[in-house]
């Protein structure tokens, strides 16, 4: 299996990832890691029209994305993961699924969150997410399109961390 990109954005698909990173990602399917998608056959419809037909879309809870992945069910593929939070890049960590790097593409701002870059949003149960996946090796760089420079968003997590009172090990 190649995975070429693990990404979390709060809209999933979307006109950067049809326009921007499926023209420059080589994939042959896409992965949607979402409790909510997998359980709403309305938004698995409306995900499905936006992807070109030569791209797969698979939706899976997190359990089945978890078994799938470690079944290697897309061991012959090139893989684009999306998740739409932290939190659940947390349970198919502990699930036993790693990721080296997890591109933070779009976590818009709500009510209760802190805008800490513009493509980034996030309250404390986000921050706590992100520090788990740091203590697990994975590297988290923000950028809304492939060809933007890689911004390292550790030292933005480490400082919200510590203004929440958080342990940033």
């Amino acid at each position: 299996m190649s995975i070429k990109v693990v990404r979390i954005d709060d809209r999933l698909i979307h006109g950067q990832i049809v326009q921007g990173w499926l023209k420059t990602v080589q994939v042959d399917k896409i992965l949607v890691v979402s409790d909510e998608v997998a359980a709403d056959e309305m938004q698995q419809i409306l995900m499905s029209m936006a992807v070109p037909s030569s791209v797969k879309l698979i939706i899976r809870n997190v359990k089945e994305a978890a078994y799938d992945l470690s079944n290697g069910v897309y061991d012959n593929d090139k893989l684009m993961i999306l998740f739409s939070n932290p939190q659940d890049i947390v349970r198919i960590s502990n699930d036993g699924i790693k990721f080296q790097s997890v591109n933070v593409g779009g976590m818009h701002y709500s009510h209760g969150k802190k805008q800490l870059l513009t493509n980034l949003s996030v309250d404390k149960n986000d921050v706590e997410s992100f520090l788990k996946l740091l203590s697990f090796g994975v590297e988290l760089e923000a950028r809304a399109l492939p060809q933007d420079e890689r911004y390292n968003i550790i030292f933005d997590i480490q400082k919200e961390a510590e203004i929440l009172g958080l342990s940033a090990h």
